[in-house]
Order: structure tokens, then C-alpha cells, then sequence
């Protein structure tokens, strides 16, 4: 046998210029490094690929040595002897031919010598290279259980490693070319040279859970034999080099037509077309027909090079819209590593049409599945709809109650996409926020996929919230006409081209925050019923409230993520301000105030805000400029006659700040982002100022309840416990902040004001929905007159409330907005002033008098906190 030194790979000089002409472009995740520099700390490292490339050799020799982790001084059959400096390998090429190194013996010097290896388990199946064979990496997997048995002191880790050089997923239909080089999952050398010439920019390395094979002969035992061993170990080192891989490119991509096929085939669906078709079987084809072209219709036809287009594209033209990105990135990783493990439902907040791009763009650049988007069909117009299908977008109608198949077509798809493991993406909310507050959930979809959870109890399903801020909305203009009364536009190309012009403004930052993501398990413990993984059947009663749980769950998970960004408290500040104008040093000091009450909140923060304890005023003067810039804010200087037009105002030091009333309604959609933060020290509050001074505990709790009652269609809040032990809880809290002298476990104690300050500011920030409630008490009167639909009855209460408000009987122009009064009207149902006839609203009976009606428009009126 020779005894070569074991020496790390040694490139000839032609080679080693290569080498960094193309591996130094490589990006190496800091997670791999870690993982490995790790695994050296504990024993001996074996660097594990799947199939046998030269290229992948050629990199991690590379990589390793850049990061200086661990040097491979031993790899087996690469044939890089032809490559080593001139002389010595050809030297050794023909030796070789003479007389064979024996590999599993050259591993064997290298483990015993403390020195790290690369193995590769199998060869790639190609035509002209032969089958893959099924023990390949035997010899050398048995070499190095003996080691570990010679040397127990000191552990061996067999660390996977893969480099994925395309992103495009595997097929499930090989073509010609695959048989000849190899699938893209096992590509021969051929195929091997063309992925990496064509991808090494974009090349991703990962590393998956080390095997510590001292930990598994010990757990293994002794009676199972080696050949038994290594056939585990080959699986388990393949599987996890599969699920690295898999996090990366996804699932396997299916033939359209199979997926169709597939959906239809589904048992459900399938006992859906036999109701609809009877017993004919021309009938039965028809109905089939009908629920493949559905299918069509709806189906997502994700193409990664038109990804990558998009992302290109998004970069010229959205992206310049926005100040940055900011992401949620440990929350991120959080994501990728489940992934592994199960199918990812994304469960983002809806504020905005760009929300449909932005996951997808943070998916792709972090390597990770680019999510299946449900998008509305009203999306799907050209040329925006092809390129939205490209994209991962799947079109599903507004619509569809009533309609059987459609309903089960959509199931079917939905339970086809999980079952193959896609990450899938879908609003809550149903339709984007006009307001920037979180809208009720809608069950629908949820159900779909909660159903599909139950039926497969063996594949984890992870629910993931996602909250998607802005300082600013694309579409601010368009909700501001659409909330004070106007209708909304349709989207087509027209509009298309009448929003182009937003691409030359300014909207600030974007905050990407990940929550902790949830399972049926952990929602099925909170209502008492049994783990789905049981698989136990769920009594219609126990999976509703699993669903309902499930939605407010994610809810009250986005809202706890939100970032507070510079825009949302300079938004807050200005419309808390009760004085017509405010100075640039009393603005930062507000901004400042408001900041500690959300840090005791928990609230997470834009690290433009900066993470010390005062905020830096070079966030908050961004913020002001964003907001001049679109003319929300007016700037007046010192000296200069109000009215006059002054080119050289600028937001800064020395400054005067004011806010148009019509302004008022686009800044309300920045603070409404950070509003449930207050909500629940907000009703103590207004049930406080608003009512008869030191009132009891009791008492208050009393109003505080019942303004809880009123506003639960306004605000998401807490469902994890009743309302009296949340507000035993808040007015502790309140108490230990220094801002109430009260004893919580008191009744009977009276609740005084500490800090008058805060307790104004936490009313003031919900003072717009208490007046918009007060508006639809007063607008009730037209009521008198006969029902009228929620559509009209809204009409008419914008109008009554822009009177109210020019009247000065309200002071908040953001109070009459559309939002509030269709939130206030089924409040106004469940307090029984209003009830439901066919399909319109119309006055109680017991309400049904003008007297009656000012009795209602009294009881919200007397919740109105006064100005001083």
C-alpha cells in the first residue's frame, strides 16, 4: 500500500487560477460554517455528498479552506490525481494503473490520523455512465465504522453536504437529455460542468444534521449486524441530504396535465361529480370536464426563470419605490428549517397588491421554495395575470358560495398542493386593509386547509403568521377616495397604467416580521380537543372552534409582530397632537413618549429607529421628509408668514408641523398599523376620562366592557382568556407602570389617575372610532323611514358625519370613513339597536322610535373623551 503523505488536494497553477475565477463568487451561508466548525469541536469530520461530481469536490476544497474549516485529505474515486502539479500526478496516474490504491485503506490512515474526508455515496445514472449503484459508498461507510469502533474516544461526524447549482425543482418526467446525462437531481459529468458554467453566481451550499457515528453504534446495539447498519446510515445520510436539497428547489414539478388529473381523481371531488351528474355517465364526463377546465382556470404555473425575471424586474421598478427592506431574518431560518420537516402555510397581513411579490422576493433570495400564491381573479387580467401564474400565483373567484364543484375544485387543488409539499400563501384577511389595521379573518380557505391537515394527521403542517408594514401604501390615494364614499376602481390595464406613476415616488420602508408559527396540535390542546396527529375524528363543534381559534390566533401573532416603524410614530404623534401646530423638538419628544409606552408593550421595533433607549432623530426626520414629500405635512419656518410659499421649508430643527384635515385620513393608515398595541390600555382609558372621576373597579370594568363589546368587529382582541382575568391583567400592568393608583383585587377600591399624560395619549389614539360610532348612532334616524342595505346606510352616514364634523360636534375627520361605520353596523346589531331583514339593516323594534334612536346616538356619545 503507498504511503503518500495525506496532504490536502493540491491544484496545478492553471487550475488554482480557476478556482477562484469561479468558486470565489460562491455565498456561503454563516449557518453552514457554524454547523461544521461545530461539528469539528466535537470529533472527527466527514464531509457526505450524494452522487460523485468533481465540481462539488472542487468547491467544498475550495470553501473549507477559505473559511478555514476542517481540510479534506482524503475523497474517494474523483480522479483528481490528473489535475494535481505536473509531475507527480501523472506520475501516480500510471503507478495506478499498475497497482490500485486500496481507497477504503486510504480513508482508514486519515480517520486514524485525526484528518477530515470527503465521501461520495453513489454515482450518477446515465446512459453513458452506467446505473447508479446501491452500494457504492459500502466499502468506505464500513471503514469507518471500524475506525469509530479502534478509536470510541474520539467521535466521527458524517456532516451532508449538498450544492444545489440550479433552482429549478426536479421533474417527475425525465426527457431525453436526463437519460443521456443524468436528471438534474443526479446529473453525470456532463451535466454537471453545464449547471455549474451556467449557475456558479448563484450556487447554494447547505449542510444538513451531522450523524455522530460513536452516538449511533451505541444506540445501535449489538446484535444488529453491519450490513444492517450501513444500509441505515446510507438512508438516513441520503434522506437528510434530500431534505437540504429540498429546501431549496421544493418539490418535484409534476406535468401540468398529471396534476390535473390528480386534483379531479381527489374522492372528495369525485363524490361531488357523481351528485351533480346522477348515474349517466355522459353527464358524469361533463361535470369532469367542467371541473378540469376549473382547474385550468385556477392552477399556478411557476416557472423559476420567469421568477428571476421578476425579481430583476421588481428591483428596476418597485423596489426603488421604498427607503429598504427590513427582515424578520432569525424568524426567516426559523422557517427554512421547518420547512424541512413539513409543508409552510404563510399567513401574511393583506395592506397592500404589493404584498403579493414581496414574500415570493424574500423566498427566492434567501434559496428557500418560492411560496404558491391564492391571488383574487380580479388579478388575473392581462398582462399582469400570465405573469402573476408564472410567478407561483394561483387564481381563486371572489365568490363561489353556492357553487358545489367550484367549492370542491379548489379543495382538491389546495389538498393537492399540500399533499406534494408546497409552501402555500394566502391572506386571512381575505381583501387588503384600506385602513392599515388588521381586518376580521375569513374562514374560508382556512377551513380548506384545516380539513386537509386532519385528513393527512402523519404530515406536519405549520402555520406561519406574517406581518407586511409600510410607512406608506401604494395605494394610499385610491383607499382615501374609496373610504370617504367613493367607489372602488377595477383593476385592468387602464388602471395599470394610471398607477405607473406611483413608481416615481417615495413610500419609505418595508418590515417583513415572522411570528411563531403554530400547528393544529397546539390549538386543538386549547380547546380542549384531541391532537390531530391522533387522528381521532373531530365533532363538528370541536373543528369549528379549532378553525376559529386557528384564525384569531394568527390575528393577535401578526399584530404582536408588527414593527413599529418611524412613519407609524410620527403618524400617532401628529394625530394624538390636540393643538393645530407642533414643533419639530415636541414632535421627536412625542414620538419619544409614545416609543417607551410600545417597548412596554413588547413591541418590536424598525432598526432604523435605532435600539437604545431614545430614538434616532434621523429616522423621525426621514419620516417627516416622507410625509411633506406626499404632502401629508406642512412645514412653516420660524419667521415666516403663515400662507406664504416657502420653497427652502424643510423638516428639521426649528420648525413648525401642521396637518390638513384631509391629510388626517392618509396618516391615519400609518398609525392604524401600531394602533392595537393601545387598544387595551385605550378602553380603560376612554372608559376612565370619559366618565364620572375615581369611579370603583367595578365600575370601571363595567364601561370598559362595554366598550369592548362595541368595538369587537373594530379590534382583534385577545381570545386566550376571558375578559375579566385581560382586564384584571391590564389594570395591574397600568398600575405597575405608574400610570392608575388603584387595587386591582378590589372591587369596591376607587381607580385614580397617576399619569394624566399617557392615559390622555391611549384614549386620543382610539378617539376617531369612538366619534365614528357616535356618527352612526346619529345616522340611525334614516332608519325610521324603512330598511335600507349596508351599502346605502353607510352612504348616508358619511354624509350625516361630514356634517357632524363641520358642525364641530366631532373632531376627528378620520371618524367618517366607511371602515368604522360597516364595522359599527353588526356591533350596533349584536347591542340590539339593529337587526336583519331581508338583507337589509333595519331599526329593532324596541329602536324603532326618533327618541329611541338619540338614546342610542347618547349611550356611545358618552365614551367621547373631550379636549381640554
Amino acid at each position: 500500500m503507498s504511503e503518500r503523505p495525506l496532504a490536502p488536494y493540491d491544484p496545478n497553477p492553471i487550475l488554482a487560477l480557476l478556482y477562484r475565477r469561479f468558486f470565489e463568487h460562491v455565498q456561503v451561508d454563516p449557518a453552514w460554517a457554524a454547523r461544521v466548525r461545530e461539528a469539528e469541536s466535537r470529533g472527527t469530520v466527514v464531509y457526505v455528498m450524494r452522487n460523485l461530481s468533481f465540481v462539488d469536490f472542487l468547491a467544498l476544497d475550495y470553501l473549507t479552506k477559505r473559511e478555514h474549516l476542517p481540510q479534506i485529505r482524503f475523497a474517494n474515486d474523483t480522479g483528481l490525481f490528473l489535475l494535481e502539479p505536473m509531475g507527480r500526478g501523472w506520475l501516480n496516474a500510471i503507478s495506478r494503473s499498475i497497482r490500485p490504491w486500496d481507497d477504503a485503506a486510504e480513508l482508514r490512515r486519515a480517520l486514524e490520523g485525526g484528518a477530515s474526508a470527503a465521501l461520495f455515496l453513489k454515482r450518477p445514472p446515465t446512459l453513458l455512465g452506467g446505473s447508479r449503484g446501491l452500494i457504492e459508498g459500502d466499502a468506505f461507510l464500513r471503514t469507518v465504522l471500524d475506525v469509530q469502533r479502534a478509536h470510541p474516544e474520539r467521535p466521527i461526524l458524517l456532516c451532508p453536504q449538498v450544492f444545489i447549482w440550479s433552482r429549478n425543482p426536479d421533474e417527475a418526467k425525465h426527457s431525453a437529455l436526463d437519460m443521456l446525462f443524468g436528471p438534474r437531481e443526479w446529473p453525470g459529468k456532463v451535466r454537471t460542468i453545464t449547471q455549474f458554467l451556467l449557475n456558479y453566481r448563484h450556487v447554494t451550499l447547505r449542510a444538513g444534521e451531522p450523524l455522530d457515528v460513536r452516538a449511533f453504534l451505541e444506540a445501535d446495539g449489538e446484535d444488529a449486524g453491519d450490513d444492517a447498519r450501513i444500509r441505515r446510515m446510507t438512508y438516513g445520510l441520503l434522506r437528510r441530504l434530500e431534505r437540504e436539497r429540498k429546501s431549496v428547489t421544493g418539490p418535484t414539478k409534476k406535468p401540468a396535465d398529471r396534476v390535473r388529473e390528480e386534483v379531479v381523481r381527489s374522492p372528495k371531488l369525485q363524490r361531488i361529480i357523481g351528485d351533480l351528474s346522477g348515474p349517466g355517465e355522459d353527464e358524469r364526463r361533463i361535470i369532469t370536464q367542467r371541473a378540469l377546465d376549473m382547474v385550468t382556470e385556477l392552477e399556478s404555473t411557476l416557472d423559476m426563470n420567469a421568477m428571476a425575471v421578476m425579481d430583476r424586474a421588481f428591483d428596476a421598478t418597485v423596489a426603488r419605490m421604498y427607503a429598504g427592506f427590513e427582515v424578520d431574518e432569525p424568524g426567516l431560518e426559523r422557517l427554512r428549517e421547518l420547512s424541512k420537516s413539513g409543508t409552510l402555510i404563510l399567513l401574511p397581513s393583506h395592506k397592500s397588491h404589493v404584498d403579493y411579490i414581496v414574500l415570493s422576493r424574500i423566498f427566492l433570495r434567501a434559496k428557500m421554495p418560492v411560496p404558491l400564491v391564492a391571488a383574487g381573479d380580479n388579478l388575473n387580467f392581462f398582462p399582469l395575470g400570465p405573469v402573476f401564474r408564472r410567478s407561483g400565483a394561483f387564481f381563486i373567484r371572489r365568490k363561489f358560495q353556492g357553487d358545489r364543484l367550484y367549492a370542491a375544485v379548489v379543495d382538491a387543488y389546495m389538498r393537492r398542493l399540500m399533499k406534494d409539499g408546497y409552501p402555500i400563501e394566502f391572506f386571512l384577511e381575505g381583501g387588503r386593509s384600506r385602513t392599515g389595521k388588521l381586518l376580521s379573518p375569513k374562514l374560508g380557505l382556512l377551513s380548506m386547509v384545516v380539513d386537509a391537515a386532519l385528513g393527512t394527521p402523519t404530515k406536519r403542517i405549520h402555520f406561519c403568521p406574517i406581518s407586511i408594514g409600510y410607512e406608506r401604501m401604494v395605494e394610499e390615494d385610491a383607499y382615501v377616495h374609496e373610504i370617504s364614499g367613493g367607489e372602488k376602481s377595477k383593476e385592468d390595464v387602464r388602471g395599470l397604467l394610471r398607477t405607473a406613476s406611483v413608481l416615481t415616488r417615495q413610500y419609505g420602508r418595508v418590515s417583513v416580521q415572522f411570528g411563531e408559527p403554530l400547528t393544529l396540535d397546539d390549538v386543538a390542546c386549547e380547546v380542549g380537543a384531541p391532537p390531530s396527529s391522533e387522528g381521532t375524528p373531530l365533532s363538528p363543534s370541536k373543528r369549528r372552534a379549532i378553525i376559529s381559534r386557528l384564525g384569531h390566533r394568527v390575528m393577535n401573532e401578526i399584530n404582536r409582530v408588527t414593527a413599529v416603524t418611524p412613519g407609524a410614530l410620527v403618524a400617532t404623534a401628529l394625530l394624538t397632537h390636540e393643538r393645530r401646530g407642533i414643533g419639530h423638538g415636541e414632535l421627536l419628544r412625542s414620538c419619544n413618549t409614545l416609543a417607551a409606552l410600545l417597548r412596554r408593550e413588547g413591541a418590536r421595533f424598525s432598526p432604523s429607529l435605532g435600539d437604545g433607549p431614545r430614538l434616532h432623530e434621523g429616522a423621525i426626520r426621514g419620516a417627516c421628509e416622507l410625509f411633506f414629500r406626499a404632502g401629508h405635512l406642512k412645514v412653516h419656518r420660524e419667521g415666516v408668514p403663515l400662507g406664504t410659499r416657502d420653497r427652502r421649508a424643510r423638516p428639521g430643527e426649528g420648525v413648525l408641523y401642521t396637518v390638513s384635515e384631509s391629510a388626517r385620513l392618509s396618516l391615519d393608515q400609518a398609525k392604524n398599523t401600531v394602533v392595537h398595541f393601545f387598544v387595551s390600555r385605550a378602553m380603560v382609558a376612554t372608559a376612565l376620562l370619559s366618565g364620572t372621576p375615581g369611579p370603583s373597579v367595578r365600575t370601571l370594568q363595567e364601561r370598559v366592557q362595554v366598550l369592548s363589546k362595541l368595538f369587537k368587529y373594530e379590534f382583534i382582541f385577545r381570545a386566550d382568556a376571558p375578559f375579566d382575568r385581560i382586564f384584571a391583567e391590564t389594570l395591574r400592568t397600568q398600575v405597575d407602570d405608574g400610570e392608575l393608583y388603584a387595587t386591582p383585587d378590589d372591587l369596591d377600591s376607587p381607580v385614580e389617575i397617576r399619569d394624566r399624560e399617557r392615559i390622555v395619549t391611549y384614549a386620543l389614539v382610539v378617539k376617531n372610532f369612538v366619534e365614528g360610532y357616535r356618527v352612526l348612532g346619529r345616522a340611525l334616524s334614516v332608519l325610521l323611514k324603512g330598511p335600507l342595505a349596508i351599502k346605502d346606510l353607510t352612504k348616508k352616514a358619511l354624509a350625516v358625519g361630514e356634517r357632524m364634523h363641520l358642525d364641530r360636534e366631532i373632531e376627528r375627520r378620520e371618524a367618517v370613513v366607511s371602515p368604522i361605520l360597516e364595522n359599527a353596523i353588526p356591533a350596533f346589531v349584536d347591542q340590539g339597536f339593529l337587526q336583519r331583514r331581508d338583507g337589509k339593516i333595519a331599526l329593532a323594534e324596541s329602536f324603532a322610535t326618533a327618541d329611541a334612536v338619540r338614546a342610542v346616538e347618547a349611550k356611545v356619545a358618552s365614551f367621547v373623551v373631550r379636549s381640554d
